[in-house]
């Protein structure tokens, strides 16, 4: 079967038409590309994450880092780069700022002058209270309307895009 196409009398704008009809129906294969989907969900979150740190009086390096010295007993520099995932640099970056601004403070180990400890100060235990109140809080909104299953199922599905992309470079 051939069709011909009467060029002289065939009316652009149906092409158009038919295009957006056709888009609006049929939409590309598997949708929106999950990579893209899934990054303009993170930066949304992210950015929500921030603003709730934000108002608690933080941020997420130092809500990283204050984790990190919970967690640990007289954690060192390297310890604390090496569970958060920075470079040692940028650590001490952070590490100036925090310990200027009375969160911690650090001193030389006494078995190991070339290490710095890490220690919270009383105004850094209010920020974690706060920072930790905060994180809850926006977890809480972040998982509403789903149930244990659902965000166990989605754990896993994050798990498996992360491991599709290879291992983590850190």
């Amino acid at each position: 079967m051939v069709i011909t196409i009467d060029f002289k009398s065939f009316d652009v704008k149906y092409l158009d038409s038919y295009r957006s009809w056709y888009a609006r129906r049929v939409p590309p294969a598997g949708g929106e590309p999950i990579g893209l989907h899934l990054t303009r969900a993170a930066r949304g979150v992210s950015r929500a994450f921030d603003d709730a740190l934000a108002t608690a009086g933080g941020s997420l390096p130092v809500w990283l880092v204050l984790i990190s010295l919970k967690a640990q007993r007289l954690p060192n520099q390297r310890q604390i780069a090496e569970s958060i995932g920075i470079q040692g640099a940028t650590l001490t970056h952070h590490l100036n700022a925090m310990e200027t601004d009375g969160l911690v403070t650090r001193r030389r180990d006494p078995t190991n002058r070339r290490v710095h400890v890490v220690e919270l100060t009383e105004a850094g235990e209010a920020l974690f209270l706060r920072l930790r109140k905060a994180a809850v809080a926006f977890d809480r909104q972040v998982r509403a309307g789903l149930n244990e299953e659902e965000v166990a199922s989605f754990r896993r599905v994050l798990d498996r895009l992360h491991a599709n992309v290879g291992p983590d470079e850190r």
